[in-house]
This record gives structure tokens, sequence and C-alpha cells, in this order.
């Protein structure tokens, strides 16, 4: 009797979501934790990618045949490849074209607004006149076409591509059309016309910190705007096992706090809130609170809309701190991000192993156990000698920073002194 024939190969895929530049950091981190563990999957030969915001940058590159060990290279600009490199100025260009158009309104908007109140004398406030001047300020702080340039050049090298048709894997890159406020996901019919780098740069540019992206004669914005990973994109393109690696989630300070201990900090006048660091961290917490519970809904769809798929949702605990509070400008605390995402998930990977393990096997994965065991694993390399007394650390605190910046000043005072001691003049006032 002939023997059944083997089981269709499962369509595998990957959806990262956005989270500015922690957040890509993060899923480089984790895919190599991931990437490692995993066995029968290349994550850079999968068959579908899906991007929002700063995942697509991570997506594109992984669709193009780069590696996830090369990606967390290239984040801290140790990669042999230099077109990979990522620098700082790439993401932080000020948007100065940006800042004369809106110049250039001023007089025409005063001119306006002193005709309309003079009319309408009762409706002068302030509330009113920031408002009537709103057309004046910058759609951004920065723009992000270095960035495309960056993303153009490195898809032109080691046999790259920057379209989206010639790749030998489905790409698909979502953004948010700013005047529909419609989804648009280049790479399909009708928008694969445009370069990958054009739709990444328009994925990534978030309201207020990046201007909006202007292609074929309409304005597009980050994707996350409307929602987090867009799996529905990956599911609805075939995927039967969709990876979903997610940076934003609100974070939960009191979970690991014991009632009395909290009372006691309460009492003392120790307990810190959120709210005390002020409103940039209340802005992060309410933003991801939001993101955060539109994926839950999603994904409570997808069970019914897509029943024979699996996915696999890769995301920090809400207790991370470190994560939430890091300083994401260092170049060092990027180095230290991503080994944080890797290992956070090496332990998240071995905490499921009994879930993931039936649910890989149905498309004829494994989970390596041997690796995800390892304690003495890391993701940056380490000389041979050093590696029985390496330690990992989580990413410093935004107090540890200041310490750190307060004792680095202080050396540098001291070198001073000396060097205007040996010199013979006075220290400038």
């Amino acid at each position: 009797m002939p023997s059944p024939p083997p089981p269709a190969r499962s369509t595998v895929g990957l959806a990262c979501a956005g989270g500015v530049i922690e957040g890509a950091i993060y899923e480089i981190g984790a895919l190599c934790a991931v990437d490692e563990a995993v066995d029968g999957i290349d994550l850079h030969a999968l068959d579908i990618y899906v991007g929002v915001s700063s995942g697509a940058l991570v997506s594109g590159m992984l669709a193009n045949g780069v590696a996830a060990q090369a990606l967390s290279r290239a984040v801290v600009s140790e990669s042999p490849d230099p077109s990979l490199n990522l620098q700082p100025e790439v993401l932080f260009r000020p948007a100065f074209r940006e800042y004369a158009g809106r110049l250039r309104r001023l007089p025409g908007t005063v001119l306006s607004s002193l005709r309309y109140y003079l009319l309408n004398p009762g409706d002068l406030s302030l509330l009113g006149l920031l408002t009537t001047f709103g057309s004046v300020v910058p759609t951004g702080l920065f723009t992000n076409a270095p960035l495309e340039r960056f993303l153009a050049t490195a898809f032109s090298t080691g046999g790259r591509t920057n379209d989206f048709r010639t790749l030998a894997r489905k790409l698909y890159v979502v953004a948010m059309n700013l005047d529909s406020a419609e989804v648009t996901v280049f790479g399909e019919p009708g928008y694969d016309h445009v370069p990958i780098s054009t739709a990444i740069q328009a994925s990534t540019a978030l309201p207020g910190l990046y201007t909006p992206v202007e292609i074929d004669g309409q304005y597009y914005i980050d994707g996350v705007a409307r929602r987090t990973v867009h799996a529905s994109v990956g599911l609805n393109a075939g995927a039967d096992l969709l990876f979903c690696i997610n940076p934003i989630v609100p974070i939960n300070v009191q979970l690991h706090q014991h009632a009395d201990r909290l009372l006691e900090q309460h009492a003392n006048g120790e307990a810190q809130s959120l709210a005390e660091r002020g409103l940039p961290t209340v802005l992060s917490q309410t933003f991801r609170a939001i993101v955060d519970s539109r994926k839950r809904t999603g994904f409570k769809k997808y069970e019914h809309t897509h029943p024979d798929a699996d996915l696999i949702l890769i995301e920090p605990e809400c207790d991370d701190e470190s994560l939430f509070f890091s300083n994401i400008f260092s170049f060092k605390n990027r180095h230290d991000v991503c080994e944080h995402a890797y290992q956070a998930t090496r332990e998240h990977l071995r905490d499921r192993a009994e879930t993931l393990r039936p649910l890989l096997q149905r498309h004829g994965l494994s989970l390596r156990m041997d690796v995800l065991e390892d304690d003495r694993r890391l993701l940056y390399d380490v000389p041979l000698s050093e590696r029985s007394e390496a330690t990992w650390s989580p990413p410093v605190t935004m107090a540890e920073v200041l310490d750190e910046t307060n004792d680095t000043l202080d050396r540098l005072d001291g070198l001073l002194d000396r060097l205007y001691a040996r010199s013979g003049e006075p220290p400038a006032p």
C-alpha cells in the first residue's frame, strides 16, 4: 500500500508592528531569539512579510534576505556591510523645508486673523488664536527623507531590490492616507509600483515627529494610526502560520508591588506614579494603552475570520520597566535594548514551550530547547576568555543615565582643571 503523500507545506509569514526607533530595535532582538530557537525556518526566507511603521523597515530588510543577526549588527553600526549600518543623522534631520514653508504662510495668516477678529471681536480668545495659527505650525519636527535615501541605497546593493514586483517573497508595507484615513497597503496590486524605500518612508512618518510623505499626489502617515500589527494583511495573503512581533504595550508599574508595600510607600510619600514623570510619559502610556486595546480586539476577531490560521504573538511583558523608560538615543543603550529583547524573548519562548510545541508541529516546525535552555547564550559576541564572566543586565533607567552623565561631567571638570593648572591660565567663567 503506498504511503500517504506528505502534508502540504504551510505558508509562513511575519508581521512586525510599529514602535518608532525603540520598537525596531526590540523587534530585531526578539527576531534573533526566534530565528535561532525555531527549527525549520529562516526568518529572512519566509513566504509573507508585513510591516508597519518601524516594523516596515525590519520586514523590508528581512524580505530582502538580510538575516536578523545581521540587522542586530547594523542597528549598532557594526555590520561588515556599510550600506546596512544605521546612523542617527539618518533618523533626526530637522525638516527645514517644512519650517520655511510654514513661515511663508505667517503674514497671510496674521492679516486674515486680524480681519476676522476686527469683524468678530467677541470671538477673540487665546484658544481661538492658537487654532487660527495652527496652519503655520510645522507638521513634523524631522523629515525622514534621509531614511528613504539610506534604504534606497541598501536595497540596491548585495543582490537586494527596491521593487516589490521583483522580490522573491511577498512584502506588504502599511501606511494611512492622511486625507481619507484609509489604510493603504503598498505591495498590493495598484501600489506595488512604489519603491519599497518610499513605502517604508511613508509608513514610518509618525505625526508630530516626521512630516507626511507625498506619493502620487497623496499624503501618507504612519500606519499605526489605524492598527498596530495589521496581521490581517498577512492572513488575507494566505499565511497559515503568522509570527507577530509587537513592541508597543502599556506598562503596569504596580504589578509586582505588594499591596502592603504600596500603602507604606504612599504613607511615606515614596510611591511614584507615572504622572510624576511628566507629560511625555503620560502620553506614551495613553498611546500604548489605546494601541494595545485595538490589538486585542483584532486578535479576537481573527479567531473567527481566519479560524484555520495560527498566530504567535511576541511582545514585552507589561511590567518591563527597563524597556519602557530606556534612553534609546544612546548607542550603548541600543545595544542593551536589543540584548534585552533577545533575552526576554528567549524566556518567553521557554515559558510557553508546552503551548508552542504542538502549534509549531502542525506546520512542520519545532522548538530547539537546547538553545533556549543555554543560559550562557548572548546576542552580541563576547570573547571566549570572558564568556564565563559575561553577564547580561537590562537597559539603564533614566535615573542611571543621569547619574552616568553627572559622573562623566565630573571627570571632565577634573581634566579641565589639570589642563588649566599646567597652562597657568585661569578657567573660563
